[in-house]
């Protein structure tokens, strides 16, 4: 699952705005913008958050899920839980 946070994140690594990512992933910017005001873990039509992750990735993006090692090289952010 991805969540409103990771979501933010992946737009700012990539230094695009809400539109640009409707865009790449063909999907409506109400959509995004419900997305990313969620809390926790984004809720959606399955088909639509394929279609997100999907362009996240093609633009480079990978998300790591909790207590899962990164597969890729190159920089990240990782969010630490509070201890």
């Amino acid at each position: 699952m991805i969540t409103a946070t990771q979501l933010r994140a992946a737009r700012a690594l990539l230094g695009i705005d809400q539109r640009a990512l409707a865009a790449m992933a063909g999907v409506s910017l109400p959509t995004i913008q419900r997305m990313e005001t969620s809390t926790g873990n984004v809720r959606g039509v399955v088909d639509t958050l394929t279609k997100i992750v999907e362009a996240l990735d093609a633009a480079g993006i990978e998300l790591i899920g909790n207590e899962q090692p990164s597969q890729g090289r190159g920089r990240g952010v990782r969010l630490k839980e509070p201890s």
